[in-house]
């Protein structure tokens, strides 16, 4: 194979692109309660998982993908948040992060919204990936919510963010 994913071992042409999509949907899934599952099980070894959701990404045409590189990356169905968010520290007036894929970033106070579910989303991955938080986490980040003007704020990284619908 060659990186572009043809092939050049001279017993055939390359392939279609065609093939190569077919090839990239893997029965890969994600599921709203953050489990991931390949063609119906769901994938039980830790370090799969977290390397998985360590390849999450999303293409440029906004389509969930598991990557590699910028030639090797198989698609993935995403239910709801690509990541969640599994624990918070206040670091003096910034919130840091503990990921399900065990990253660990600041909260972008700009891309912090509520769900319908009345849970707290973000964006993390410089704003490609969607987070929500758990409830541990949310309770964390409640600790700075103030009522700014009869609407709900979290005051954070030196401003209040009003927390508006994600």
């Amino acid at each position: 194979m060659t990186a572009a994913g043809s092939r050049d071992d001279g017993d055939g042409p390359p392939f279609t692109a065609a093939q190569l999509e077919r090839f990239r949907t893997i029965g890969l899934a994600l599921d709203a309660a953050g489990r991931l599952w390949h063609e119906g099980q769901e994938v039980a070894h830790p370090r799969l998982r977290q390397a998985l959701l360590r390849w999450l990404d999303v293409r440029a045409d906004g389509r969930d993908i598991v990557r590699l590189d910028d030639v090797r990356y198989a698609y993935i169905d995403v239910a709801d948040a690509h990541l969640r968010v599994t624990a918070a520290r206040w670091r003096g007036d910034d919130l840091e992060l503990s990921l399900d894929d065990g990253a660990t970033e600041r909260l972008d106070p700009a891309t912090l919204g509520v769900g319908d579910d009345d849970g707290l989303r973000c964006r993390v991955r410089g704003g490609r990936l969607r987070a929500r938080f758990t409830s541990a986490a949310q309770q964390v980040a409640l600790e700075r919510v103030e009522e700014v003007d009869g609407t709900l704020a979290l005051r954070v990284a030196g401003a209040t963010w009003p927390l508006a619908a994600a």
